[in-house]
């Protein structure tokens, strides 16, 4: 994709958090999930969690991504990097070093907040994880957000 007076995103690979992007309290709602099946047709789509409500695997049943264990930011970061260039999203401290280093970073506030961390270092900020995906599957508005 191509964003004038901004640069090219080459990315193929969506990377997200779990909790507070994705879902709330590790429960992911059917809106999303249904968006997340459009993206995996246009994007590898791969979910790294600490799994805090122990509910990752179930609550993504069924759609075809990827989704591994993370300790923390730091590990984080490792599953990431073998995915660039990659599209990160994510609201929370351990997402920070993921959003750094993505071609492209979105940051979701939504219901439990976003990190002042996790915000400054993306490039988009969104009020719901749905807006974000949205985004990807509607290039001209990442466009007309992005442009210079």
């Amino acid at each position: 994709m191509e964003i004038p007076n901004y640069g090219r995103i080459t990315a193929k690979t969506v990377i997200f958090d779990l909790n507070g992007t994705l879902g709330v309290d590790g429960k992911v709602s059917e809106d999303v999930k249904e968006l997340l099946k459009k993206l995996t047709e246009k994007y590898e789509v791969v979910v790294l969690s600490s799994n805090t409500f122990g509910t990752l695997e179930e609550e993504l049943k069924g759609i075809d991504l990827k989704v591994e264990r993370v300790k923390d930011g730091n590990e984080k970061l490792e599953k990431a990097l073998e995915y660039e260039p990659y599209i990160g999203i994510g609201n929370g401290n351990n997402d920070v070093r993921m959003l750094e280093n993505a071609e492209l970073a979105i940051c979701v506030v939504g219901e439990e907040g976003a990190s002042v961390e996790a915000l400054l270092a993306s490039d988009v900020v969104v009020k719901d994880v749905k807006d974000a995906i949205n985004l990807l599957l509607n290039e001209k508005r990442l466009i007309a957000t992005l442009r210079g």
